[in-house]
């Protein structure tokens, strides 16, 4: 698994050089200039956690959480201070954890996040199941919330078993939503469980339309080795099978495919986090991405409070992109859209898709992996599930390791990858 990776890292950075992670940081970030700016904010309590979620989670105590939403209110001034003028972003996506558990204090950040930035495209917020009432909506509906995401994970009292979620009152569930209205309901769904078929994945899509989403995130299971889930993945063939199938129902249905793992009812329900050519991360464990580096806060609750505190922004690690290094990263990020614009990629690297990767792309086509028309590589199905079964053997081999050691430390020297 290392192995290829390594090798398709070589091959498509042009160099030998691993990816280098390195224990600095600037302190003011060059984002003025940036175009499609996104912004993420984390929030990481949780009131019970789930033993397959990778991410930077913490039990939910009140005063840490007060403690911690007071130190990611002061990074957003330190990092916003930095330009004379309000800068144009696309969206603010608020992840977790359970962001909901600090209802009360959501509105607090955008009034931070309005006074340094122009949000054009909304303000998303994800969801715990348990969290879908008419209160808690009505106040994020009230602080600016636009777009909504519920961690379903699935409908099926047999995989809700499987993955240690309770039961979803359903019937509640549709009353709020049917109650409080958002421009995006998204509910996300775990593909590739244990034993999983077309019917269980297909059974809670149409669930989902049905009592109020408009949009849906299928996402593969992936077996981190530090968490503490037992769950065992899939095998390749069945998993092929499985995405092809639910894809191919969803285009019978008229659903309109926004990324790998996402369908829409219309074309304006649109939800996602992970297409961006730059973005501002806020909170423990969150990334930032910018033209020349990407940066990573550390994941400890209190080492970052305690960094905000001494007025430094609280970076753990920072990797200085190479030209190429970072033309793989706005590939493999752009491509989860399932398009790729040579436009866009010109624009941004002042150099032509066609001439940086010609066999690259040569090799796609001529291995169905990509159809080109009018500027735009678009993915077959074939090649949306390669893209996954490379980012899983990508999930596995950087981000496992990464977030395996910031786990237990929170300021590490450097991390090669």
């Amino acid at each position: 698994m290392s192995f290829i990776t390594s090798l398709a890292r070589m091959w498509l950075t042009r160099t030998t050089k691993p990816f280098i992670f390195k224990n600095e940081y600037d302190q003011i970030l060059s984002y003025k200039e940036c175009e499609n700016l996104g912004l993420y904010v984390h929030i990481p309590f949780c009131k019970n956690i789930c033993s397959f979620c990778p991410y930077c989670k913490v039990k939910y105590n009140e005063d840490l959480a007060n403690k911690y939403i007071d130190s990611l209110i002061k990074e957003i001034h330190m990092v916003g201070s930095q330009n004379n003028e309000k800068k144009v972003v696309t969206s603010l996506y608020f992840g977790g954890g359970t962001p909901a558990l600090l209802v009360d204090r959501i509105k607090e950040i955008i009034d931070t996040i309005n006074q340094y930035f122009i949000i054009t495209e909304g303000i998303e917020l994800e969801l715990h199941p348990d969290n879908v009432t008419i209160e808690i909506l009505e106040k994020l509906k009230a602080s600016g919330i636009t777009k909504i995401s519920i961690g379903i994970q699935s409908f099926s009292k047999k995989y809700q078993k499987i993955l240690g979620r309770n039961t979803i009152n359903i019937d509640s569930l549709k009353e709020a939503l049917n109650k409080i209205s958002f421009e995006t309901v998204s509910m996300d769904f775990i593909f590739a469980l244990p034993n999983q078929e077309y019917e269980d994945l297909k059974n809670d899509i149409d669930l989902a339309f049905s009592i109020g989403a408009n949009h849906i995130a299928i996402y593969p299971f992936i077996d981190f080795t530090f968490t503490a889930s037992k769950v065992k993945a899939m095998s390749k063939r069945k998993k092929r099978k499985l995405l092809d199938s639910i894809t191919n129902y969803c285009y019978k249905k008229g659903y309109k495919r926004n990324s790998i793992w996402t369908f829409s009812k219309e074309e304006s329900a649109n939800y996602s986090s992970m297409t961006r050519e730059s973005f501002l991360g806020f909170g423990a464990s969150s990334t930032t991405l910018l033209k020349d580096q990407f940066k990573i806060n550390t994941f400890d609750i209190n080492s970052y409070c305690e960094r905000i505190e001494n007025n430094k922004l609280p970076t753990s690690l920072t990797i200085r992109f190479t030209k190429h290094q970072r033309m793989v990263y706005w590939l493999f990020w752009t491509a989860y859209s399932t398009k790729v614009n040579e436009a866009d990629f010109e624009k941004f690297f002042n150099i032509p898709l066609k001439k940086a990767y010609r066999f690259e792309l040569f090799i796609s086509r001529l291995f169905g992996f990509a159809k080109y028309k009018n500027g735009i590589y678009e993915m077959t199905l074939k090649g949306a599930f390669y893209y996954h079964y490379f980012e899983n053997f990508y999930t596995l081999a950087y981000i496992d390791k990464m977030w395996g050691i910031m786990k237990d430390n929170p300021f590490p020297k450097e991390i090669k990858l």
